[in-house]
């Protein structure tokens, strides 16, 4: 009788595994360091103070006293779960509210929010796309809509970064194929912190008769003059047909949200399997985005939206001037991601490690987040980032850089 492959053998040996070991072993590993305090633009970390220049807290509102007034308000009245779906005993006024508000801000019919954006976009993708559709995606998506994408069963047709010639070719395929078509792009790419050329995208959509659906995971609360994303600032949300965000960024909580026409999001409401069958969002999460969201709409929120990309501005020439290679946008469209080019993923990690010891907390980006040979150092910074903090950081940058190059050779 013959034997069964040992379904765990994949995890034993794997590429990865012999660059993880030596990483431990180095004390070299970038992920899983442990965070000891509020996540502000200082913040403590495994006993020591670090520059915070590797969050997604772009307000800088998950500290703000009125957003943790919100999460505790919401926990004395409701308790600390709801141990149901939004289908059965999940459903909260503050859902209701804040799915009717984020509609508002966005310009659509409706909203529905999920437990969290990695929901959002496998529950959207894999719902409305069946096997016989198409959906073609920019190659730099975030890895939830591929996982949307892989999970629906329709047809991948994905394409360059940003390679608009091949989005159009895509779409001439696409055409072909027999079935409904659907283009997903994020707003703001989370690793290169660039802006998808939304504009031309939506025209050649239109001119192919699919539809559009945008990511604004990293463009709500940044970009717009309301901070409603890509999509406002460059004109084009009435070309948009779906908008997806999340509250873990801009809005000082967890979860996500899809906007768009009432038909589509009444049907995800009743058939989207990552909404009906997951446990509703705990109450401190919602009272919190809530309360974030009605600070980014009120008249505060062209403040927070000016001062985040000012101190983005502001990293990004004082790294360029050390003569680091930042990702530059064509578009010259500031976003708060400001990329450092390393190349080497082994360089890239040493690099981290010397900042950090330094006293600076930045993310590492190592294949296959980023092509091969492409590792990046992710920095990123809030609103509440003062001048004398980014200064700071820059100068353990410049000591950091002269060191590390002494060693190991320039950067690029």
């Amino acid at each position: 009788m013959p034997t069964a492959i040992d379904v765990f053998a994949k995890v034993r040996g794997h590429e990865r595994s012999e660059q993880l070991r030596a990483a431990r072993e180095a004390d070299l590993l970038p992920y899983f360091r442990r965070l000891e305090g509020p996540a502000g633009p200082v913040v403590e970390m495994e006993g020591a103070e670090r520059i915070m220049l590797g969050s997604n807290n772009y307000l800088g509102l998950t500290a703000d006293p009125r957003v943790i007034a919100a999460a505790h308000d919401a926990i004395d009245r409701y308790g600390s779960g709801l141990t149901g779906s939004r289908l059965l005993n999940g459903t909260l006024d503050l859902h209701l509210e804040l799915e009717a508000e984020l509609a508002e801000w966005m310009g659509t019919e409706e909203a529905i929010v999920f437990s969290t954006g990695h929901q959002s976009n496998i529950g959207a993708l894999g719902t409305i796309l069946a096997p016989g559709d198409t959906v073609i995606a920019d190659s730099g998506d975030h890895a939830s809509i591929l996982d949307g994408c892989l999970l629906s069963r329709a047809k991948l047709r994905p394409f360059k970064h940003n390679r608009l010639d091949r989005l159009e070719k895509m779409l001439e395929r696409a055409g072909e194929d027999g079935g409904g078509v659907l283009v997903v792009v994020d707003g703001v790419f989370s690793m290169e912190g660039d802006v998808a050329p939304l504009p031309r995208i939506a025209e050649l959509v239109k001119g192919h008769g699919a539809r559009l659906m945008v990511d604004e995971a990293h463009a709500v609360g940044v970009l717009g003059a309301r901070g409603a994303g890509a999509s406002e600032l460059l004109g084009v949300e009435a070309d948009v047909d779906l908008r997806m965000g999340t509250f873990s960024k801009s809005l000082a909580s967890c979860g996500g949200f899809i906007a768009g026409p009432h038909d589509v999001i009444d049907f995800l409401r009743i058939s989207s399997r990552a909404f009906l069958f997951t446990a509703s969002n705990v109450p401190a999460s919602v009272g919190a985005a809530l309360a974030a969201l009605r600070i980014v709409r009120s008249e505060e929120g062209p403040q927070l939206f000016s001062r985040v990309l000012e101190n983005a501005a502001y990293l990004k020439q004082g790294l360029s001037g050390l003569g680091l290679k930042v990702v530059e946008d064509p578009s010259g469209i500031v976003t708060p991601v400001v990329p450092v080019v390393v190349g080497d993923d082994w360089k890239a990690v040493l690099l981290w490690r010397a900042l950090y010891d330094a006293g600076v907390y930045v993310n590492v980006a190592i294949h296959p987040a980023v092509p091969p040979g492409g590792a990046l150092l992710r920095t990123s910074v809030m609103a509440t980032h003062d001048a004398a903090t980014l200064d700071r950081a820059l100068d353990t940058f410049a000591r950091v850089k002269a060191a590390f190059e002494s060693e190991h050779g320039a950067l690029p």
